[in-house]
């Protein structure tokens, strides 16, 4: 099985080409090469391909084509506070150069043989196609009505993505992400970053200034669980128990934790008093978006077998050590 990733020198990224390179397979088909595209990135292993260059560019869409692949991880994006600051790049990156590798990977599947199926595409959406406020309980037939240009964008491609696989010419599987933590310690574009600022300062027993209030509810999930979850997304059933209603596209299982509550967890993990440690300024804005997220109705999720990281303790150690879960224990889902 040939795999690229796009985005692959990002965060989520750079977690699951980690993940599939120590694996050396996609569930019971073994990883026969791959790729990375992205723009940037540290080093990468000798025996992965390296697709460097933006997507909208016209020559490494063709690497893409040649190098064909049966499974595409689309992550590459310009992140939600960066997007909205320019609405520009945002449709360049987040939405042009989606739906020109999409029918870069449909073309380039046509030509192959037809007993290999329409490529598989991971689609890395984003909760944020969700308007505000959002309803006592989140469901799968919750309207969306994105507040932000990130979120349009991504919804836009979803769409789309449906469509291609409605009509035979990709398999398209959207994931729809929940903040994920513990992001590096960087400016990142992200309104969210106070989520894994947060969890590096009491590492590290730092003081910290949370700009959500003690009892604001987020959608949490770690960069190793979330990388578990795309790659399952590549082998699961999509129709398995009725789950999917034709817009191929599920949120995340999430663990829904107070702030509060991830403060207590890092301050028992760690042995920090993270109430002597982190200070409250909650700015209406963010809280707004980021502080009131309701209970979520994941069954349809986790019928396909998508998991959350199970404990906020499993949350904390997942996100902070590297360490904490080997590649080869990865099929338990612990």
């Amino acid at each position: 099985m040939r795999v690229l990733v796009t985005g692959a020198g990002g965060f989520i990224g750079a977690t699951l080409l980690q993940l599939l390179h120590a694996r050396r397979r996609v569930g019971d088909r073994p990883l026969e090469q791959l790729a990375a595209c992205d723009t940037q990135w540290a080093a990468l292993p000798a025996d992965v391909v390296r697709i460097e260059g933006d997507l909208a560019h016209a020559q490494v869409r063709e690497r893409i084509a040649a190098f064909a692949p049966d499974v595409c991880f689309h992550l590459a994006a310009v992140p939600g506070g960066a997007a909205e600051a320019d609405r520009t790049l945002s449709r360049r990156v987040n939405l042009d150069a989606s739906l020109d590798l999409f029918e870069t990977l449909a073309v380039a599947a046509a030509k192959r043989s037809a007993d290999k199926g329409p490529p598989i595409v991971v689609y890395a959406s984003t909760i944020a196609v969700y308007g505000h406020p959002l309803p006592d309980l989140v469901s799968p037939t919750t309207p969306t009505r994105p507040p932000m240009t990130y979120g349009a964008h991504k919804l836009a491609c979803e769409i789309v993505l449906a469509d291609y696989t409605r009509r035979g010419l990709l398999d398209g599987r959207s994931l729809r992400l929940p903040g994920i933590v513990a992001r590096p310690r960087a400016p990142s574009g992200l309104v969210s970053a106070f989520m894994s600022d947060v969890m590096h300062a009491l590492r590290a027993g730092e003081g910290f200034i949370c700009p959500v209030a003690p009892a604001a509810t987020g959608w949490w999930m770690s960069a190793r669980r979330c990388a578990q979850n795309l790659l399952h997304a590549a082998v699961m059933d999509p129709g398995a128990g009725g789950a999917d209603d034709g817009s191929r596209a599920w949120v995340l299982p999430v663990l829904r934790l107070s702030m509060a509550e991830v403060v207590q967890t890092l301050s028992t993990v760690y042995g920090v008093d993270g109430d002597q440690l982190v200070g409250y300024e909650p700015q209406a804005a963010v809280e707004a978006v980021l502080g009131r997220y309701p209970p979520l109705d994941d069954r349809a999720a986790r019928a396909l077998g998508l998991r959350d990281d199970g404990t906020p303790a499993a949350l904390v150690q997942r996100a902070l050590e590297p360490g904490f879960e080997l590649a080869e224990e990865d099929d338990a889902w612990r």
